[in-house]
C-alpha cells in the first residue's frame, strides 16, 4: 500500500485549507502546523514525513494552486497564498454534497456545500477515503468533476 500517497492528499488538503482560511492574506505556512512536530534524523535533517509534506506544498505551488515568496529553511513557505485557481477550486460548490439543501438559506448552502467545508468535515471525521476523493476533486477542472458525487 502506498501510504505516502494518502499522506500527500492529507498534506495538500490541510495546506490548502489553511491558506483558504487566511485568504487573501499572505501567511507563513509551517509544515509542523500541518503534520505536527517531527524529530530530525541523526544528521539534523528533516524526517522523511516532514520532507514529504514540504514536497507536497512545493508541488501545489508548481501546479499553480498556491504561490509563496520563499522557503524558511525546511520549515515553511513564507508569504504563501492561494492563487485564483486554488481559491476557485476550494470555494466551488459540490453538487449533491448536502442533504435537504432546500431548507437552507443560499449563503449557508454556499458555504456548507463548498469543497473547503467538505474537506474540513472529512478531516474532522478522520474519513481518509472521503478525504482522498475530495482532494482529487481539487486537481480536476470543474468541467471534469461536475458528475462526481461525494
Amino acid at each position: 500500500m502506498d501510504l505516502q500517497i494518502d499522506d500527500f492528499y492529507k498534506d495538500c488538503a490541510t495546506g490548502l485549507l489553511q491558506l483558504y482560511q487566511a485568504f487573501p492574506r499572505r501567511v507563513a505556512l509551517y509544515v509542523e502546523d500541518l503534520i505536527g512536530p517531527s524529530e530530525p534524523d541523526e544528521f539534523g535533517l528533516p524526517s522523511k514525513r516532514h520532507e514529504s509534506c514540504l514536497g507536497a506544498l512545493l508541488w501545489l505551488a508548481d501546479e499553480g494552486y498556491l504561490r509563496f515568496d520563499s522557503t524558511i529553511h525546511f520549515e515553511a513557505l513564507d508569504q504563501a497564498t492561494l492563487t485564483e485557481k486554488g481559491f476557485l477550486r476550494m470555494s466551488r460548490a459540490l453538487p449533491g454534497a448536502l442533504t435537504n439543501p432546500e431548507n437552507l438559506p443560499p449563503s449557508i448552502l454556499r458555504v456548507r456545500a463548498s469543497l473547503a467545508q467538505q474537506l474540513r468535515e472529512a478531516l474532522r471525521g478522520a474519513d481518509s477515503e472521503r478525504l482522498v476523493r475530495l482532494t482529487r476533486l481539487i486537481f480536476e477542472s470543474s468541467a471534469d468533476a461536475m458528475g462526481d458525487i461525494v
